[in-house]
């Protein structure tokens, strides 16, 4: 399942001594095109890498993470 999303800067962390990032607006692309589902998430939380949020989808929606694909828009 393919994921676009798109990026809002966050705050400095302990945990990877980086930043961490909000998702301002997250989109599924299937076969009818693509579906908003920025409301299944919690768009406060800062997520520590793309990675994280790519388990993170792979939970909400049953999946695998190698079943789930995360795009940055630009």
């Amino acid at each position: 399942m393919l994921f676009e999303f798109t990026r809002r800067d966050g705050a400095p962390t302990v945990f990877n001594d980086g930043f961490t990032f909000h998702v301002d607006q997250i989109s599924r692309f299937g076969e009818g095109g693509s579906t908003d589902v920025s409301h299944l998430i919690d768009k406060s939380y800062g997520y520590h890498s793309s990675r994280e949020l790519r388990w993170h989808l792979a939970e909400r929606f049953g999946l695998t993470p190698n079943a789930v694909a995360l795009r940055e828009a630009h």
